[in-house]
This record gives C-alpha cells, sequence and structure tokens, in this order.
C-alpha cells in the first residue's frame, strides 16, 4: 500500500516521502480500515518538525497523522461491534498513528461508526478536533446558562467547541480575526470578539469556564475573566499536576504564577490530554446527525499533494480543518 511517511524532523518538503508498505496486520481488537480520508492537525506538523521528540518519540520513518474515515475490511477476532463494510471514523490511538496510508488498522475502542449525514472528508476533519472540544467541556462540566469564553473560534478546535458549548445551552464569548467575524457567529457564538480591535478582557467578564487553546499568556490572562469559583480549561497551556504525573512526571509543580492566579480566584485549572475514544466519538456522531454540530472544512487536497497540504497547515491561516482524499 501506499503511504506518506516522515522520513526525517526538520522542514516538510524534505522530512515527507511516499512509500510502499504491507497492508498493516490485524490484532484481535483491531479493525482494518481501507481509508477513505484523512485529516491533518497542528500536532502532526510538530511532529515533523521535530518539535515533539521528547514527548511523543517515534521510529522514523513513521507514516504520518492520526484522523481518519473509511470501510471495515477486517477485523480481529475480539471485535463484536463492527461488521465488515461498516463506515467508520477514528482518532487513531498513539502506537496506530498513520492514517495518511491505504489502509490503517486500529483498535476498535477507539473507532465509531460515521456520521450519515456528512461525507467521509467532512468525517474525517471531526475526531481529533471533535474529541478535544468534547473532552475539554465535559471536564469543565459544562451546563445549560454557563458562560463560556473559547478562544480561537476559527480553528478547528474553537470551532467544534463552539457548536458543543451551544449545543449544551451556554452562551458563548470567541475571539478571531476581522476577516474570520461572520462565518464564526455563523457557527452560533453568542458574542464575537474582534482580537484586533477589541480587548476581549473587557467583553468577557466574571465567566464560568474559559477554553485556552492559545497557550502563552493566554492561559495567565484567563484568571482575570474567569468568576470566582470558574474554572480555566487549557489544551496548550502548562500541564497541570494530574495530567504531568500521567506522562511521569512526578516532581512537576504548576509555574507559580498560574498556582497564585489560580488560588487567588479561587479558579480551577486543567490540563486535558486528548485520548481516543470511540463512545465519545458515537456522541458526536448524534450530535452530527441532529444538525447540532457541522464539520468545517477549510481545503480537501487529493492523496498525492499530501505534501502541499501540510504546507497549507503550516501558514496557520486555514478556517477550520484541512483534509486529504485518499481513495
Amino acid at each position: 500500500m501506499k503511504a506518506l511517511q516522515i522520513v526525517s524532523y526538520g522542514e516538510i518538503k524534505d522530512s515527507l516521502v511516499f512509500n510502499e508498505l504491507s497492508k498493516p496486520a490485524v490484532q484481535s481488537n483491531d479493525v482494518l480500515i481501507e481509508v477513505k480520508a484523512a485529516a491533518i492537525n497542528p500536532i502532526d506538523k510538530s511532529i515533523i518538525l521535530g518539535n515533539l521528540q521528547g514527548m511523543l518519540p517515534i521510529p522514523l520513518p513513521s507514516t504520518s497523522a492520526y484522523d481518519v474515515s473509511g470501510i471495515v475490511l477486517e477485523k480481529g477476532d475480539g471485535v463484536s461491534n463492527f461488521e465488515i463494510g461498516d463506515l467508520v471514523y477514528s482518532r487513531v490511538p498513539q502506537e496506530q498513528m498513520g492514517t495518511l496510508a491505504e489502509y490503517v488498522a486500529v483498535d476498535s475502542a477507539a473507532v465509531s461508526k460515521k456520521p450519515g449525514n456528512i461525507s467521509f472528508e467532512e468525517a474525517a476533519s471531526i475526531p481529533l478536533a471533535g474529541l478535544t472540544a468534547f473532552q475539554s467541556l465535559e471536564a469543565a462540566g459544562i451546563k445549560k446558562d454557563d458562560r463560556v469564553l473559547i478562544h480561537a473560534g476559527s480553528g478547528g478546535v474553537g470551532s467544534l467547541a463552539i457548536q458543543y458549548a451551544k449545543a449544551q445551552g451556554a452562551f458563548v464569548y470567541t475571539t478571531t480575526s476581522t476577516t474570520n467575524l461572520a462565518w464564526v457567529k455563523a457557527l452560533g457564538a453568542d458574542r464575537v470578539i474582534d482580537y484586533k480591535t477589541e480587548d476581549y478582557m473587557s467583553i468577557a467578564k466574571d465567566v464560568d469556564i474559559v477554553f485556552d487553546t492559545l497557550g502563552q499568556n493566554y492561559s495567565l490572562e484567563s484568571f482575570e475573566v474567569v468568576k470566582q469559583g470558574g474554572i480555566v480549561i487549557s489544551v496548550v497551556g502548562p500541564l497541570d499536576e494530574a495530567s504531568a504525573k500521567m506522562l511521569g512526571m512526578s516532581d512537576y509543580k504548576l509555574p507559580e504564577a498560574l498556582a497564585k492566579a489560580s488560588s487567588d480566584r479561587k479558579a480551577d485549572y486543567k490540563f486535558i490530554l486528548m485520548h481516543p475514544n470511540g463512545a465519545h466519538l458515537n456522541e458526536i456522531k448524534s450530535l452530527i446527525e441532529d444538525e447540532k454540530i457541522k464539520p468545517i472544512i477549510d481545503k480537501v487536497y487529493p492523496f498525492s499533494e499530501s505534501v502541499e497540504a501540510f504546507t497549507h497547515l503550516a501558514t496557520g491561516r486555514a478556517k477550520g480543518k484541512i483534509v486529504v482524499k485518499v481513495s
């Protein structure tokens, strides 16, 4: 089978090569998926550039990407929840990374049937970003009438988080640039803040939940807008102590400024490590089929132009997700 592989760390055009590989073997709990489409994410770019070697070491060469939609071709002896021919989607586990290929073997616990009202390309755009938004806002205990600030509403995670928060009955503030105001508003956000002309901290005050998708200064600033007793959820800021412990960092302490801000505001800080989960994808499937969430795609590339897709991703200008149509 053909696969797009990372052969070295460094510049995208120098690091990615199409190789011919054997079809992956199926273990007892796996399904073999004929890949119809795969999506690429910022983490995929970071892996190629070599920025995550310490946290996510991979053997080279390795096939790239985690998001997939396709058709079940084979299944292991232990798989009872899928049949040959099922249309499915998944964010594959780390050890099965490699969806930019004609076939991928995936632990069935990370797989869900594909939403029936969207295409393979749209389905492939959902898993990683959708699970990140879903798991983060669920960890925050989101509920009806909560006031939520979601940073970067035009991004892959932000655009889905807005829709999920609205599906839960929340009032949503979000930040974006001037050029994206109208389409982010169309996602359902109640107050879209143009970060180029407006100060979000003077508009979103005393919110119940801040969803930090930007990190850096934004993680600390979150405690200036969250209410007393609220919660800040981050997917890019400093690790919290529970997440650090999960990663084997037993002596880790939250940075002093963040710990003080959290204590002064009596507001929790949680770092979320997204984890593959077929049951969560099934819940997202229901929301998509009920038209409460819709995929947002920036551009679909043919498999032969996968490197160009990564080059586009690296510009940081995508509105929604970048998808590769594999077959």
